[in-house]
């Protein structure tokens, strides 16, 4: 019988529940045991695919095609979990299924109700990730209070019933906030969320309590007390430096300790080794570097959380701390690239949509192909570089069939037909196919040219990554493009899909389809981010010798 931990969370919304959940999953896999995560979504939308990354931030995708909350980006990030499908359902997931199941018949004339026909199909998505884990940790999303997730807060309620109390534990984030101008810590706003979470029926068994400070014993029992919990059932979780600090923190207060004893789990003392040795390696490292990445989204970080994950874990690989600039494209198109690139050691352009900002993409790429600076292209970032590569090398009048239909040479367009070698299968599109679920999605296979920086890179010639878009690189173009200097070091296995396009004569210059970031984890970097981050050192080394000094040195003074 598996084990339930139900994360929840009070007060405020963005206090890092999928965080929290992730690094409990962390503590609990470096005890031993067998762990899988999954998010469940109070909104309507069946899946985060067609959202604003201004509203909801990132979508990441899984292996399986899946588009989904960035939480599960963390939870892949901290533990050895590989989500799918079932590890995200949403409100409109949820009452779709049902639906679906009413206009088939399936209730046999009933009358179809929240509880207990929802409910019911909520539990089932819970169950459906739990076949051989040890525990299954479901994060829930929102805040308490909100009326959209009471069908899920009902649903796990009930949850505690139908598997034992002994089997369920019940985890609510809340916040303890520093009042500057009273110099005291206020539990008020944690009493509260607490009290509104036991009108719905539950009882949390473990509060952890977002501080920017450590708790005293005094405030952590005067909280237990007005919120019927056990002393060392309060866990402060203080603001860290760095998110993979967590799993850390959150050992040091007896969380896991906690968790073993009230679900039974007859647990060893986790070895914490590997997170402590990434710890260091981000305090302390010895190089420094400066990336810009030149975007649209640049207004909400969140948008590219597991870009700026990769690049900490590049970081890590090369014993260098990764300084991002962003850098809005809207301003590189109007006041040109030299004031934004001129003293950064790398450049990258990420994915993302539409037309907007994508000439000063354009001209950033120009900028750093022409001054050596190393490269690295985003699935819209490596279709920019084939862009400008076609117009300012070969001379075409090339644009994307994205940004203008009527373009004459559209080195990059939505191809209608390919072979989906995941689904063994052909898959067909067009300009009117719905937005929602219709992009190629998730892994594909890749085989990659030797004697490539590509190549050199990865170390092995089949190599397999995620995507998430609609357009394609245009074989129509290959030959023109590769006689001028492009080269095509990445394809599918059948030769039609180009994955990875280098320039020659470059330092650093790669562009790849797909979404290296996605896969990236601070126990195993991927390799594209590590030598991006090692070629801009280097790059840097050469420029400015008399600059590489190590960031320890410089906190010495030397």
């Amino acid at each position: 019988m598996s084990k339930y931990i139900f994360v929840t969370g009070g007060v405020v919304s963005a206090l890092g529940k999928g965080i929290a959940a992730a690094a409990t999953g962390a503590l609990l896999e470096a005890k031993g045991l067998k762990v899988t995560l999954q998010k469940l979504d109070p909104y309507i939308n069946v899946d985060p695919g067609t959202l604003s990354p201004f509203q909801h931030g990132e979508v990441f995708v899984t292996d399986d095609g899946a588009e989904t909350d960035l939480d599960l980006g963390h939870y892949e990030r901290f533990t050895s979990v590989r989500t799918s499908q079932a590890n995200n359902y949403t409100t409109g997931k949820i009452y779709y299924d049902v639906i679906t199941k009413e206009r088939r018949g399936d209730y046999l004339g009933e009358t179809v109700q929240v509880v207990p026909h929802i409910t019911d199909e909520i539990k089932k998505a819970i169950k459906s990730v739990s076949n051989d884990y040890d525990v299954v940790i479901v994060e829930i999303g929102g805040t308490i209070g909100d009326i959209e997730s009471l069908p899920f807060l009902e649903a796990i309620r009930q949850f505690r019933y139908d598997v034992g109390r002994e089997n369920v534990l019940y985890i609510h984030l809340t916040l303890v906030p520093y009042v500057k101008s009273a110099g005291e810590l206020k539990t008020k706003p944690t009493q509260h969320s607490v009290k509104e979470f036991r009108e719905i029926g539950i009882q949390p068994d473990i509060l952890l309590c977002r501080t920017d400070r450590s708790l005293p014993l005094d405030i952590k029992k005067k909280i237990a007390i007005h919120c019927n919990l056990d002393g060392d059932a309060v866990i402060a979780a203080r603001d860290v430096e760095t998110i993979y600090e967590v799993p850390i923190v959150l050992h040091n207060e007896g969380l896991d300790y906690f968790i073993g004893k009230r679900l039974n789990l007859n647990l060893h003392e986790p070895d914490l080794t590997l997170w402590e040795d990434i710890v260091r390696k981000i305090k302390e490292p010895k190089h420094e570097v400066t990336i810009a990445i030149v975007g649209k989204y640049t207004g909400l970080k969140d948008s590219y959380k597991s870009l700026i994950e990769a690049f900490t874990h590049g970081g890590i690989a090369n014993d260098a701390r990764v300084n991002l600039q962003w850098i809005d494209s809207e301003e590189v198109e109007v006041q040109g690239p030299e004031k934004y690139l001129s003293e950064v050691d790398g450049v990258l352009v990420p994915g993302g949509f539409g037309y907007r900002g994508i000439e000063g993409k354009l001209k950033a790429i120009r900028y750093v192909r022409e001054k050596k600076i190393p490269y690295f292209g985003i699935c819209l970032g490596m279709q920019c570089a084939v862009i400008e590569f076609a117009r300012n090398v070969c001379g075409l009048s090339a644009n994307s069939s994205e940004f203008d239909l009527n373009t004459r040479e559209p080195v990059i367009y939505l191809m209608e037909r390919w072979y989906d070698f995941r689904k063994g299968a052909i898959e067909v599109r067009s300009e009117s196919s719905q937005k929602g679920g219709t992009m190629r999605l998730g892994a594909y296979p890749c085989v990659l040219e030797e004697g490539t920086a590509a190549f050199k890179a990865y170390g092995i010639r089949e190599i397999s990554e995620r995507h998430r878009h609609r357009y394609e690189f245009n074989n129509a173009y290959r030959e023109v493009l590769t006689q001028h200097g492009m080269k095509i070091s990445g394809l599918g296995p059948d030769g039609e899909l180009v994955e990875i396009i280098e320039i020659e004569d470059h330092p650093w210059f790669l562009g790849c389809q797909f979404h290296p970031e996605f896969k990236s984890r601070p126990t195993d970097p991927h390799p594209l981010f590590k030598a991006f981050i090692e070629a801009s050192i280097r790059e840097k080394r050469s420029l400015f010798p008399y600059l590489e000094v190590s960031t320890e040195e410089k906190r010495r003074g030397l």
